[in-house]
């Protein structure tokens, strides 16, 4: 199985009864369930109870507890309003009897309005002008740390194209933004909720690291204890994640051993399809707090 069928099986989601799904997650070897999985199940839980022709325009999410990937996550769906224009969910996933995520949802009707955005950044490359995943593993992976070059070989479904890579090899304290290239490693079916959701699920990678960049870590550093605490995203145009987007991060502020970092997310002619932002764990190990 491709990691993209993979990743479409995971989002699949069991029905059990009404209201109530039932995910799994991959055998990857990690110790707990990658957060932008979480996320997008959770999502796909929302959307499998609401009319198709309602887009999904927003969501929130809270991470309460660490995934444990060896047993299934239930999620639990509570249809909170079904307005003219609206649509609200909640959606809890729950390991060994407790709440591990709390995710808010919601749809509208499609409308016309007003219209405006923000440019896509300038002097950015293009994917095409980043090396590949072959190309990368060959002249990146020989000088990588360890544990980057464990993540970087295994196979994924989205493939990822940095407009730089310094901040996995230097602790050098660079600028407080990154820009990357992302979209699934294979053509995805037409449903546009699956779409959101796989979109979704890629939101999480790389979002928190950004916020490492001004102190010259990454969250490869086994001296950082990294982890997403909150997740919002909005969804404002229609888009194929296997489609080239550029993710445009920015990471305003860390204090507190937290870490709040912002995204936009781009088609390859500058249309903005969607914005998110996140604060996530950033704490220094007690051997060097």
């Amino acid at each position: 199985m491709s990691a993209v069928a993979a990743l479409l099986k995971i989002l699949e989601l069991e029905k059990l009864e009404e209201n109530l799904f039932r995910g799994i997650s991959p055998s990857t070897g990690w110790q707990r369930v990658f957060g932008g999985q979480v996320i997008g199940q959770a999502l796909m839980a929302g959307a499998r109870t609401v009319d198709p022709e309602r887009w999904i325009h927003s969501l929130h999410g809270y991470f309460m507890r660490p995934g444990d990937p060896t047993i299934p996550i239930l999620y639990e769906v509570d249809r909170i309003r079904d307005g003219r224009s609206f649509t609200t969910r909640r959606v809890v996933g729950i390991q060994h009897g407790k709440a591990i995520f709390s995710m808010a949802i919601s749809f509208q009707v499609e409308e016309d309005g007003l219209s405006h955005q923000t440019p896509m950044p300038l002097d950015v490359p293009g994917p095409d002008q980043l090396l590949g995943d072959k190309e990368m593993k060959a002249t990146f992976m020989e000088v990588a740390p360890e544990p980057v070059r464990k993540y970087w070989e295994r196979e994924r479904p989205i493939e990822i194209r940095p407009t730089s890579l310094k901040h996995y090899v230097s602790r050098e304290k660079l600028e407080p933004r990154q820009n990357i290239w992302i979209r699934t490693t294979e053509r995805l079916p037409d449903d546009p909720r699956i779409h959101a959701c796989v979109l979704a699920y890629a939101s999480d990678m790389s979002l928190l690291d950004t916020s490492l960049f001004p102190h010259g870590r990454s969250v490869f550093d086994k001296r950082i204890q990294a982890a997403s605490l909150d997740h919002a995203m909005w969804f404002h145009r229609p888009f194929r994640a296997d489609d080239w987007l550029l993710y445009a991060q920015d990471t305003p502020n860390a204090s507190g051993a937290r870490g709040f970092t912002r995204g936009e997310i781009f088609t390859r002619d500058g249309t903005l399809v969607a914005s998110c932002a996140q604060e996530g764990l950033i704490r220094l190990r007690s051997e060097e707090a």
